[in-house]
C-alpha cells in the first residue's frame, strides 16, 4: 500500500513539473499520468425554484423506457384465470364484509335483515331478476371454489405442466359455468 503511494505521487510530481525532456516525458508518461493526475471539473450549479427543477424532472422521466404492458402479450388462459380468481375472491371477500357490517348495523339504523324480510322481498322479484341475481352470485363462489381446488393441486406438485395446466384451466371455467347455471337455476 505504502508503495503504491509512493509511486501515485512520484509520477504526479513527474508529470506536474516541466522539464528538458518534455517530449521524452510526453510520450512515455502521458497515460500514466493522465490516470494518475487529479482531475478538475468545474461545478456548474444554478439557482432553481421548486417548480423549475420538478418540469425538469418531468422532462427527464418522459425519456425514460417503459416497461412492456399486458396489451402487447397473447392472452393466455393461465394468466387470466389467475387474474379472475383474485378479482372473484376480492369481490366474495368483499361482499361478505359488507353484508356482515350491515347485518351488525341493521338494528341501530332500523333496518330488518332478518331471513324472513329478505327471502320475502327476494320471492317478490320478477324470475329474470332472481335468476342474474342468484348467477351474478353463484359464478365467483364456484369458480373461486373450483380455482382454488386446482391451485391446492398445485402445492401439492400435482398438474403443473403446461398442458395440463391449461387443461385444468378449461375444466375450471366449465365446471365453474355448469354449476353457476344449476345453482341460478334449479336452485
Amino acid at each position: 500500500m505504502l508503495a503504491q503511494r509512493v509511486a501515485q505521487q512520484s509520477l504526479r510530481r513527474l508529470a506536474a513539473t516541466p522539464s528538458r525532456n518534455a517530449a521524452l516525458l510526453k510520450f512515455s508518461l502521458t497515460p500514466t499520468a493522465i490516470l494518475t493526475s487529479p482531475q478538475f471539473r468545474q461545478v456548474a450549479t444554478q439557482k432553481m425554484t421548486p417548480t423549475d427543477s420538478y418540469q425538469i424532472l418531468v422532462e427527464q422521466r418522459k425519456k425514460r423506457p417503459t416497461s412492456p404492458h399486458l396489451t402487447i402479450y397473447e392472452p393466455q388462459i393461465p394468466w387470466i384465470l389467475s387474474a379472475l380468481n383474485r378479482i372473484t375472491g376480492s369481490v366474495l371477500s368483499g361482499a361478505f364484509y359488507i353484508f356482515g357490517s350491515a347485518y351488525l348495523v341493521a338494528p341501530l339504523l332500523g333496518w330488518n335483515l332478518s331471513s324472513v324480510s329478505m327471502a320475502a322481498a327476494f320471492g317478490s322479484w320478477p324470475v329474470i331478476a332472481k335468476v342474474a341475481t342468484k348467477l351474478l352470485l353463484a359464478f365467483p363462489f364456484t369458480f373461486h371454489s373450483f380455482n382454488g381446488l386446482r391451485h391446492l393441486a398445485w402445492d401439492m406438485g400435482k398438474a403443473f405442466k403446461n398442458q395440463t395446466v391449461i387443461k385444468s384451466g378449461w375444466a375450471v371455467v366449465g365446471l365453474s359455468t355448469v354449476s353457476a347455471l344449476a345453482l341460478a337455476l334449479f336452485v
